[in-house]
Parts: C-alpha cells; sequence; structure tokens
C-alpha cells in the first residue's frame, strides 16, 4: 500500500456490494486495510453467502439489512445493477466507489452523474494504482512526441467462469470487461481517444457477444494504436500476467504495452526504454540504447484503491482515483469499439447511441 499521508484516526466502515470473484478481492482489500473495516458483503445467492461466510467474510442476503454503521462502499454487482445500487449508496449519503463499467449504458451513466452532484462518487479503474504508471507518464515527457501505442491483453478464461449469464450478454464479454481497464489507462497515459474502428469475432465461445477483436485507436493529440484482445485465447500477454495483480491469473512478467515516441520508445509494465545511442532524435540508421526500468514497487492495487479513499474521505489529499466523468469517458470509448465492430465503421467521440448496451442496435 502507498504511503498515503492521511487524518484517519478511525477506520472507514464500508460495505461491498456483490460476493463475486471481484467481491472478494474488495473485502479482502478492506480486511487488510488498516484505514478501512470492512461491515459486510452484500450477496443475494444463498450459495455464494455460504462461501462468503465460510472464508470468514460478515454477510448479508439484502441492502437494506447492510449494518447502521456502514459510513461508506464499494459497488462490485453485475453492470445492469450498477446504476440501481449506485443510487442506493448515494442516497444514504455514503460516498461510493463502482466498478468498471459505470453503468451499462451512456445514458445510465450520466443521469447517474447528474444524481451524484456533490457527492463522492469514483469508478474502480483501480489500475491507476500502480506506480508504473505515473512513471510513465513522466518517462514520456523525456521521448518527445508520442506516435504511436500497440497493446496486447489475451487470456483464455475458464469455462465455470461463463456460468454466471450476464458474462455471456449485455455488459460481459472482454470488451467491456477487460477492454474498458486499458482505454481508461490510455488515456490516462497519452489523452483522449477520438475514434475506434474494431474487427470483432465470436467464433470461439459463440455467445452473443465476441471473445475477440482487432482494434485501431486515434487520438486527439494525433498518435494511433492497436490492440489486440481475447478472452479465448492463451498467451503470455495481459496487465494481469504482467503484473501478478490479479491472484487468479499466472503471473508472466511480460511486458503488454509498447509506445514509441519522436526521440525512443518504452515497453509496459517494466519502464525499459530505448532511446538514441549517439544522437537525441535516432532515425533508422542509427543504433538505439536500452535502458533498464526502475524496479516497481509490488502493490495490490485494490488495497491501494481503499487507502485512497478512505484517506480522501478523512479530509486528506486527492486520491487520484478515476472520477465519474472519467469512467463515463472510459465507457464511451469502450462502448464505440464495440458499436464499430456491429456496424463495420469507425465510430467517433459523441456519436455512440446513448441506449447502446454493447449488443446489437438498429
Amino acid at each position: 500500500m502507498a504511503n498515503w499521508v492521511c487524518n484517519v484516526t478511525t477506520p472507514l466502515p464500508v460495505a461491498v456490494f456483490g460476493g463475486g470473484l471481484v467481491g472478494v478481492r474488495h473485502a479482502r482489500a478492506l480486511t487488510d486495510c488498516p484505514l478501512t473495516k470492512l461491515t459486510t458483503v452484500v450477496e443475494p445467492d444463498p450459495k455464494t453467502r455460504a462461501r462468503l461466510e465460510s472464508l470468514g467474510y460478515p454477510v448479508v442476503s439484502t441492502l437494506q439489512a447492510v449494518p447502521a454503521k456502514t459510513r461508506a462502499a464499494i459497488v462490485s454487482t453485475p453492470t445492469p445493477l450498477h446504476r440501481e445500487h449506485t443510487l442506493f449508496c448515494l442516497d444514504q449519503h455514503w460516498p461510493v466507489i463502482v466498478e468498471k463499467p459505470i453503468t451499462g449504458t451512456l445514458n445510465e451513466g450520466r443521469s447517474l452523474i447528474a444524481a451524484a452532484q456533490g457527492k463522492t462518487f469514483y469508478v474502480g479503474h483501480h489500475r491507476r494504482c500502480h506506480p508504473f504508471i505515473d512513471a510513465a507518464r513522466n518517462r514520456l515527457g523525456d521521448l518527445g512526441d508520442p506516435v504511436a501505442v500497440q497493446a496486447f491483453w489475451s487470456l483464455r478464461k475458464d469455462t465455470p467462469y461463463f456460468d454466471m449469464a450476464w458474462r455471456r450478454g449485455p455488459g460481459g464479454g472482454p470488451i467491456l470487461i477487460n477492454l474498458i481497464h486499458d482505454i481508461d489507462l490510455l488515456q490516462v497515459i497519452l489523452g483522449p481517444i477520438a475514434e475506434v474502428t474494431a474487427l470483432v469475432s465470436n467464433a470461439r465461445r459463440g455467445f452473443e457477444i465476441s471473445d475477440s477483436a482487432a482494434l485501431a485507436l486515434r487520438f486527439d493529440n494525433g498518435v494511433v494504436g492497436t490492440v489486440i484482445l481475447s478472452d479465448a485465447g492463451a498467451s503470455p500477454w495481459s496487465f494481469e500476467a504482467a503484473t501478478g495483480e490479479n491472484p487468479n491469473i499466472a503471473y508472466s512478467g511480460m511486458d503488454y504495452l509498447r509506445i514509441s515516441a519522436t526521440k525512443g520508445a518504452i515497453s509496459l509494465p517494466s519502464g525499459r526504454v530505448w532511446t538514441g545511442a549517439e544522437t537525441e532524435a535516432p532515425t533508422w540508421g542509427d543504433r538505439l540504447r536500452l535502458t533498464q526500468g526502475q524496479p516497481q514497487l509490488s502493490v495490490d492495487p485494490l488495497l491501494d484503491q481503499v487507502a485512497r479513499f478512505a484517506t480522501e474521505i478523512s479530509g486528506g489529499p486527492a486520491s487520484g482515483l478515476c472520477s465519474a466523468n472519467e469512467g463515463l469517458s472510459a465507457l464511451e470509448i469502450t462502448l464505440a469499439c464495440a458499436y464499430s465492430g456491429q456496424t463495420g465503421r469507425p465510430v467517433r467521440r459523441g456519436t455512440v447511441p446513448g441506449d447502446y448496451d454493447g449488443t446489437t442496435h438498429d
């Protein structure tokens, strides 16, 4: 956990809504963080509640049963429930983190943001908490103007993962579940994305939602990029495998992201940098010199996220967490990728239908 300066004198009592894979990780982070205290996990499914109880977590079956001592919440329920459950938290005047995506559609997200005016509301893009993100932004400043980015995310999810029907339909699939993380990070590092083009396929799993995609991106600042994405293809290249942040995914240590600029290039998360060996702005005939990245602190980003959350609520410094508007931007570009895949044409920011949820649209 990062060394946050904070005014937390009493651990913040936080409830988790949803006891799935990510909900359990949030519960563990709240339990391990000295600045927070887990009050309960809200989980309607009896079998999941029994499993959570066997792990030692306090559980209830309904929102109304959340202990009165609760003062904040993390919403980690299926995407179609995000708006309803976040509104419940805001009505209780609880600061809240809602897992990504902020909602299933842009219209839902906009209405949620309007209802949250003046209240503390973040979207759970926790990967911003990895120290290599800030390091990459700082290092890029020494490499001239960014030119292009290439990302590769491919993991073969196991069959039981898809037992929950929502993972096979609207709100599911690697574009909305996984790509949205990388869209947020790419915009944090390189700025707003203006336009996307996508080729998608559901050939391997046959679900309503695609299992693989090849994406082309154009940023406001002229940077262009590509992303290969699949939850059906085994590989060592993904954010999770590169960082080891998810205990359910095997660590590979292989960089999954590469950025070129006018004076050099960087690969992430290792932070390896290539610059001119003899000249500041190398051309194709100049040798490049490799500089190994600085060792990165090993962090649990969910643990760091709740520490930042509790610190800011207690009057500490700004957390750097993902704002609601930033979360909506990540959703918009992610939906634009799905929309492009279905329409077969490029999609610009600002043109995604407000009621589009990632499935077929007229």
